[in-house]
């Protein structure tokens, strides 16, 4: 009979394991469609931005972040307009998760900046390369830090990408800018490889946050606020670096495609930078640090 009740438990609590999958899998597959949408677009428009004479990496930094108000949008509404909610915004949202995501935000826009310096110098292919490096490292963190199990599954995984992507790098000679010099390609290696490992370092640090945080929509705030701050660290070096001033001079009289072109280049960059975060950050929230690094090291080839 003992035994019969635990059968019985046991398979209720399996039960309930089953429907909370379920219940979120249309979920994952939203931020499954925003990170694929998200990450291949956003890296092309960025490389389309400095292929045709944009050439200042404050701003193609400020556009990955950029867009953060609309995340105030899924915040905010399905409280105050839709009311299909009883949670009210950054409930739970105490100073320790404030300060977290603030550091988080400025770690981000760092990787941010590191990025945009490697896109503008090395081709998409060299690029994906060593962007690519970030799934090993990502593997070794998210063991050390999470304590990701390491199985035949998703070593062979991590083998497999990082081998396509060599593949891939070697087989695409085409894309090499003619005016890459030695120094140009020794700072963007240099910048993809940190890119590279700030970005592993930064998914397992987010699993772990994320296990604090008890609803999704908590997850949106805490990276609407990452979002912020590394927003606010590129609008300092745009201030600095003469940015804001630079990109109405350079819409009109730098980018050869046009005025018009230069514009929504610029805002379609802004959401399919958003779309890439929130899909990566969906991911590793729904799922682990390691399938958003493999999604994104996945993407990587279709650029």
């Amino acid at each position: 009979m003992n035994i019969n009740t635990s059968n019985n438990h046991d398979n209720g609590e399996q039960d309930q394991k089953g429907v909370s999958k379920k219940r979120y899998m249309p979920l994952l597959l939203i931020n499954y469609t925003c990170l694929f949408l998200g990450s291949v677009s956003s890296s092309l428009l960025s490389k389309y931005y400095f292929n045709h004479k944009g050439s200042n990496k404050w701003v193609s930094t400020w556009v990955q972040s950029a867009g953060f108000p609309f995340l105030l949008l899924p915040v905010f509404l399905p409280y105050y307009l839709f009311q299909c909610t009883q949670r009210k915004p950054f409930t739970r949202f105490t100073p320790r998760i404030l300060s977290l995501s603030i550091f988080i935000g400025l770690m981000l826009g760092l990787n941010n900046l590191l990025f945009s310096w490697g896109n503008s110098y090395l081709p998409v292919s060299t690029s994906a390369l060593l962007l690519s490096s970030q799934l090993v490292f990502n593997l070794i963190l998210s063991a050390i830090m999470v304590k990701q199990k390491i199985t035949f599954t998703n070593l062979n995984c991590v083998i497999l990408l990082t081998l396509s992507s060599i593949l891939l790098a070697l087989g695409s000679n085409h894309d090499k800018p003619q005016d890459l010099t030695p120094t140009k390609y020794m700072i963007g290696f240099v910048a993809n490889i940190g890119a590279g490992l700030l970005f592993a370092l930064y998914l397992p640090i987010m699993e772990m946050i994320y296990k604090k945080v008890y609803c999704y929509a908590m997850m949106i705030e805490m990276q609407l606020v990452m979002e912020l701050s590394a927003t606010i660290l590129a609008s300092v070096g745009m201030v600095w670096d003469g940015g804001f001033t630079e990109m109405r001079k350079e819409s009109k009289e730098v980018f050869d495609k046009g005025e018009g072109v230069y514009w929504v280049t610029m805002i379609t960059n802004v959401v399919t930078w958003q779309l890439c975060f929130m899909g990566t950050a969906g991911t590793v929230f729904l799922t682990c640090s390691l399938t958003g690094g493999i999604c994104m090291t996945a993407l990587l080839g279709l650029n």
